[in-house]
């Protein structure tokens, strides 16, 4: 626990702590307060009953928050989640971090099938970085979760900040209390500092971790990207569409006139082409269901929720329309991408596709990640 003017902080959120308004950010009772470690209302029943209660600060709150990172001096450490790297690759970073060395560390690798090529991997990271304006000093790739890449990275890190601090900075739920709880284990041995959870937004302020007498490691606000799916799903729905083991990737064989749907959260209709191998990667635990293109519509109609689930009833109040995009596959493999959810990859040659998602998700197309 952190006191400073005899002002407390959240040991799990870092938000200053009050026990005058328990619909604020930082409520715990006034009987808490002797405590060594006090946690607010939101971690203590977020860490023992995996419940999570919405916040009153908003997205622009955590954007200001951040930025003020361009006025210090450290390592910027951008992690980001390697199964949804265009949903989590900040490319707004260099106006939120200023001039400071960014080093991009792709985290849950051990989502990823084993037989991906690692070093593809991280050329493949590095391009994407550049193409969207990144200019980062390294790449490194891991597994907060299983503890994967831990150590090189913790060597990379302090070879990279030189005696400064550093910032750990990325959306929502790409693992950075994980990833900070994981480091601070391998140092000192303290189990769970950061309060950790499914859902987005877990950390409420800047958490400082002493690394040495001068400097610290900081744990910042995940930002928030509107643009992944994640944020208009229920809790229930949030767990199945998250991964949490290995993906195995499924294929099916189209032919044009055939759509896949994903649930009922997106579907890719196959509008034109000779027959085509779509490989699905997405969580384990989201149905995939193939069907004519001209019986699509009825489909989801008549089984949302049901047979095309999820959505759950809590999400289709949430979820935005779907609306349709065109796309036309030239040469080589390409991934279609739903931020939030996963990609579609297909080796195209004049073929076309239609893809319909909630209105505001920003579907794409990239070179293909595997």
């Amino acid at each position: 626990m952190e006191q400073i003017n005899e002002v407390l902080f959240c040991l799990g959120c870092g938000a200053k702590i009050q026990s005058e308004d328990p619909e604020k950010t930082g409520y715990t009772p006034k009987s808490t307060l002797a405590k060594e470690d006090v946690l607010c209302k939101r971690c203590f029943r977020l860490k023992h009953y995996n419940e999570i209660q919405d916040v009153d600060i908003t997205d622009d709150d955590f954007l200001k928050m951040v930025s003020s990172i361009q006025n210090k001096r450290g390592l910027v450490v951008h992690l980001i989640d390697i199964f949804d790297v265009n949903g989590s690759l900040l490319t707004n970073l260099p106006r939120i971090v200023g001039e400071n060395p960014i080093l991009l560390v792709g985290n849950k690798q051990d989502l990823l099938p084993k037989s991906t090529n690692e070093r593809h991997l991280i050329q493949w990271l590095r391009r994407s970085a550049k193409e969207m304006g990144l200019k980062v000093i390294d790449v490194a790739l891991i597994s907060s979760k299983k503890g994967h890449g831990m150590e090189a990275l913790s060597n990379m890190i302090e070879t990279y900040r030189k005696g400064q601090d550093v910032f750990i900075v990325g959306t929502t739920n790409v693992g950075k209390s994980t990833f900070i709880n994981r480091l601070i284990k391998h140092s000192t041995g303290e189990n769970d500092v950061i309060t950790t959870s499914y859902f987005p937004g877990t950390t409420l302020g800047f958490i400082e971790i002493p690394l040495d007498a001068k400097s610290h490691m900081i744990d910042t606000p995940g930002i928030v990207n509107r643009k992944q799916l994640s944020h208009y799903v229920s809790e229930n729905d949030l767990k199945l569409i998250h991964p949490t083991k290995e993906i195995k990737p499924r294929v099916y064989q189209l032919n044009a006139e055939q759509t896949l749907f994903f649930g009922g959260l997106a579907r890719i209709d196959f509008i034109k082409g000779d027959r085509k191998s779509f490989i699905c990667y997405f969580s384990n635990r989201l149905p995939i269901h193939r069907t004519k293109l001209a019986k699509a519509d009825e489909l989801y109609n008549n089984h949302l929720g049901q047979m095309l689930a999820p959505p759950d009833e809590t999400t289709q109040s949430m979820l935005p329309p779907l609306v349709k995009h065109s796309f036309r596959l030239q040469t080589g493999k390409s991934d279609i991408v739903f931020p939030g959810l996963g990609w579609v990859s297909v080796a195209g040659e004049k073929i076309t596709v239609e893809i319909h998602a909630p209105r505001g998700i920003a579907v794409s197309l990239r070179e293909a990640l595997i």
